[in-house]
């Protein structure tokens, strides 16, 4: 999802990671011999407010935790998890999902179709913001028709609904332990995956033990069974020095944001891994309700009005590609390559669409003015949470290129309690803010462009942008026929959103981890890009 809320992650000193191997095995296919047991020592870049929940770095934990009903493969297609099989009615409102018998929670609870119906009304009643989002307005219903068949029904036929339910906001909870308070079941939910929660250290880690009983892997899964090893340690380690330091160090065995200055030396010493997260790029919404970027000529003339481009490829050193489409991400199904040229650099085009608009002179320090008020942009940025220091580095180049053609951008970074609060997500506390969201489908365009109104607010609307010809479009593709159908609509909805600018490109938002030669088979799943742990396997 858009982050929103974060709270505030330590880097507080490594313990050194002992590898805690219970004996060998078979050779492994990667050179060794395969070792049973062992701890995985893993650093992350930021701790979440819970273990699960509707932010991707939840996510990122709780796809180790709780398993989900379908699951996306390597090629996009989905596959079998905790249902086997499911048939969708000729109308498209009804799925009928066939569930593993005999599978149970941590806590003993049967995971039944009465489980997984509770699980759709929790998050109907906002128990995940995200996973509520993701199938609202078309989820109508899920009840059980027995232990092993669950009927999904829908208001409106909404061909990505397998896609999106494969995303780890969906992964599913014990209900006897969702009666527990909120705050418990924050910090250990109970769910039927390779791994449970043993104990949240805040502020250092959460250690993950394996579950003995695992009997439900997803057809993605690279081995039947239990996780091969013991112990996660799941570590948060926000400075990336550090971070990338303790793989060479042995104080982890793997991690998380790979910093694009060391990419080089990291692919000759270790097993690098990128994914390009689909979904909603990183991209900075214009305030189309409040201030300068009111007028379409303006907001044309900030996508103009700087080397976009080329600021990605110089802050991530060539490691992160540039996206200049601001709707969907280029590893998204329904993608439209065709409106990510648009906006190009150009600050002769810039400079004649400011003039046309009005603002013709300029003040002593050479920002532009119209009628003693000067182009002045507030441009508040989520910094230690979207933003790294080498996203930071990107909105400083183009800071400078922007003066050139007489906008004065003032950069301002919240901090994490600040964007966890919330102070600057109204439509008067900023002229321009960068956000992404994840999602297997470009069904994103309907939870992020959907009209924010006064009846019906949108808070994944950053941009406050009402287009009832948008939301037309989207919806016709969210309940299109066929992919092809679909995907020409969800294309139509891009152009439009390129065209009317309430949104400028900027890059993709993307999963990369390094792991030590010693570790196999940690995997990122296709729907978001979280690791999989439950695979992995150490040789010796």
């Amino acid at each position: 999802m858009r982050i929103r809320h974060v709270v505030a992650a330590a880097s507080g000193a490594l313990l050194v990671a002992s590898l805690a191997a219970c004996g060998g095995g078979a050779a492994a296919s990667g050179g060794g011999e395969k070792v049973q047991g062992g701890t995985i020592v893993y650093g992350h870049e930021q701790e979440p407010p819970c273990i699960f929940g509707g932010w991707v770095q939840q996510a990122y934990i709780s796809r180790n935790i709780l398993d989900s009903v379908v699951t996306m493969a390597d090629d996009g297609s989905i596959k079998p998890w905790l249902a086997t099989a499911w048939k969708i009615s000729d109308d498209g409102l009804t799925y009928t999902f066939t569930l593993k018998p005999g599978v149970k929670f941590t806590d003993g609870t049967a995971l039944d179709a009465q489980a997984v119906a509770d699980n759709f009304a929790y998050w109907e009643k906002g128990g995940n913001s995200t996973a509520k989002v993701s199938i609202d307005p078309y989820f109508k219903a899920a009840r059980a028709i027995d232990a092993t068949h669950l009927e999904v029904t829908l208001n409106k036929p909404y061909l990505p609904l397998l896609q999106m339910i494969s995303q780890a906001y969906f992964g599913i909870q014990s209900p006897t332990a969702l009666k527990r308070s909120d705050q418990l079941n924050c910090e250990d939910p109970i769910g039927s995956g390779a791994f449970k929660v043993q104990e949240w250290k805040h502020g250092q880690e959460v250690v993950l033990t394996k579950n003995p009983d695992y009997t439900s892997w997803p057809a993605t899964a690279k081995h039947e069974g239990p996780a091969i090893v013991d112990t996660v340690r799941w570590k948060f380690l926000n400075d990336a020095v550090s971070r990338y330091s303790s793989l060479a160090t042995g104080e982890t065995n793997v991690i998380y944001d790979v910093p694009t200055v060391n990419w080089k030396d990291a692919k000759t010493k270790y097993d690098v891994q990128q994914y390009i997260t689909p979904g909603k790029p990183v991209s900075i919404y214009l305030n189309t309700v409040n201030g300068i970027f009111t007028d379409k000529s303006v907001r044309q003339a900030f996508a103009y009005g700087a080397d976009r481009k080329a600021a990605v490829e110089a802050a991530f050193h060539g490691v992160i590609p540039y996206e200049g489409n601001p709707s969907v991400s280029q590893s998204t199904p329904g993608y439209n390559a065709s409106v990510a040229g648009a906006y190009a650099f150009d600050q002769p085009k810039a400079n004649e669409l400011l003039d046309q608009a009005g603002w013709t002179t300029r003040d002593a320090a050479g920002y532009r003015t119209k009628d003693g008020k000067q182009l002045a942009v507030k441009f508040t940025y989520p910094a230690g949470s979207v933003f790294t220091t080498e996203g930071a580095t990107v909105l400083q180049i183009l800071q400078q290129q922007w003066k050139q053609v007489g906008f004065n951008v003032t950069l301002i970074p919240e901090t994490q309690a600040e964007t966890f609060a919330g102070k600057y997500s109204g439509p008067k506390a900023y002229d321009a803010q960068p956000w992404y969201w994840t999602s297997p489908s470009s069904a994103i365009l309907w939870i992020v462009w959907r009209p924010d109104t006064k009846e019906s607010p949108n808070g994944s609307n950053s941009a406050f942008y009402n287009n009832d010809q948008l939301s037309t479009v989207i919806q016709a593709g969210n309940s299109a026929a066929t992919t092809e159908e679909a995907n020409a609509k969800y294309a139509e909805a891009q152009q439009i959103i390129q065209d009317n600018a309430p949104a400028v490109g900027l890059y993709t938002q993307t999963t990369s981890i390094a792991s030590a030669r010693n570790l196999h088979d940690v995997w990122l799943e296709k729907s978001q890009g979280e690791p999989v742990f439950a695979d992995a396997y150490f040789t010796k």
